[in-house]
């Protein structure tokens, strides 16, 4: 920096602390400027707090927040996207209705009104990422745009203009002992950054119509979504009460109870494997017989190990779905996250990227770190 503006450094500095210690009063500008100026710092809080709170509208998970931020809407507007690359709740809970529907078969009527809803979750799902997609691309990326730029700009005028004022107040007051020249250079260059920061923020105020189209965009992507969200509802409301009639009306079956005996006689001799068992056990008893002089008799019976359990029949209910053992102690640290302790057996739902899995345990759900556990039985493809 050269001697001339450091020289102007100091005299800024100088000022700045007159006024905020010593009370001393700067040059004031007329009411509809520090009006403009008081409306393009709402502006620009308010364009901040609203990409943030759009975001969260879109995505409360924090792990979906910032796959939404890095999503790439060009990619996706030229058809090389064909999902946002997270889970939709919508069709997280449509997959889980398709699995148990699947597996209780369209005989069983919950069975197919899982089925029948797990479908319905699925399209609501896509249309929450078309939602998701419309709205980053008609509305929190031209508000961002107009943070970087137009508001960035103006912000940038107004802090040198500041810089400005206070060069010009400090001359101003030492009139006399500072050359007219450098009072007369201060005055031009003051009145040359306020002209360009009330231009701009005049610019920026009459053409606030672009603003008021993209809450327009907003609203009409959220409209499109409930439109469709409500149309599927609609459907699939008409087909639970035509299941519902269906089913009360299908005449009733006739409980016949089965005796144990004459299940054991239906079965082939080769598949009498309990039996079997239970006549080794007899085969293997050893019987000591002890007599004694007063001619009593006590019987010691020896039994043979039953094979032991190690308590795997709770591993074996978790172990015929997608689910992995946990390596390591994992405390969450922020929201969604699921912890566990080492040796914890922990249900797989899905695979949110390279990185982070999505399970539960012990009723509770959330995100964990792969590198954490070891698949047990992996997800499907």
């Amino acid at each position: 920096m050269s001697v001339a503006g450091l020289k102007k450094q100091f005299h800024k500095a100088s000022q700045l602390w007159s006024e905020k210690i010593s009370g001393a009063e700067g040059t004031k500008l007329d009411e509809d400027f520090t009006e403009m100026e008081r409306k393009i710092e709402v502006t620009n809080k308010s364009v901040f707090d609203l990409l943030s709170k759009t975001t969260e509208y879109l995505q409360p998970n924090p792990a979906s927040r910032a796959k939404l931020g890095m999503l790439n809407t060009v990619s996706k507007m030229r058809g090389q996207v064909k999902t946002t690359g997270y889970p939709q709740t919508e069709g997280l809970l449509g997959d889980c209705m398709l699995r148990y529907g699947q597996e209780l078969g369209e005989e069983s009527a919950f069975g197919g009104a899982l089925v029948d809803m797990g479908e319905s979750m699925r399209q609501m799902a896509e249309i929450k990422d078309s939602l998701d997609i419309n709205v980053k691309q008609n509305f929190i990326d031209p508000l961002q745009t107009l943070l970087d730029k137009d508001l960035k700009e103006i912000t940038h005028h107004l802090k040198k203009l500041e810089g400005r004022r206070l060069d010009f107040d400090y001359k101003k007051k030492r009139q006399g002992k500072i050359p007219d020249e450098e009072i007369r250079q201060a005055v031009e260059k003051f009145e040359e950054s306020k002209d360009l920061a009330e231009r701009s923020m005049f610019n920026f105020l009459e053409n606030d119509v672009e603003q008021v189209s993209q809450l327009s965009a907003l609203i009409e992507a959220a409209l499109e979504y409930h439109r469709h969200s409500s149309e599927i509802l609609e459907e699939l409301s008409a087909k639970m009460q035509n299941r519902i009639s269906t089913t009360s009306s299908r005449p009733k079956r006739e409980f016949k109870p089965k005796s144990i005996m004459s299940s054991f006689e239906s079965i082939d001799s080769s598949q009498h494997n309990g039996l079997s068992y239970s006549s080794s056990l007899k085969s293997d008893m050893q019987i000591k017989h002890t007599v004694n002089t007063d001619h009593h008799t006590s019987v010691s019976l020896c039994w043979p190990e039953s094979p032991s359990t190690n308590g795997n029949s709770h591993q074996s209910e978790v172990l015929d779905q997608p689910c992995c053992r946990s390596l390591y102690h994992f405390e969450p640290e922020n929201e969604g996250e699921l912890g566990f302790k080492e040796g914890d057996i922990i249900i797989l739902t899905n695979q949110i990227d390279e990185n982070w899995y999505e399970g539960m345990i012990n009723g509770e759900s959330g995100f964990f770190p792969i590198n954490y556990v070891e698949v047990i039985v992996p997800l499907p493809q």
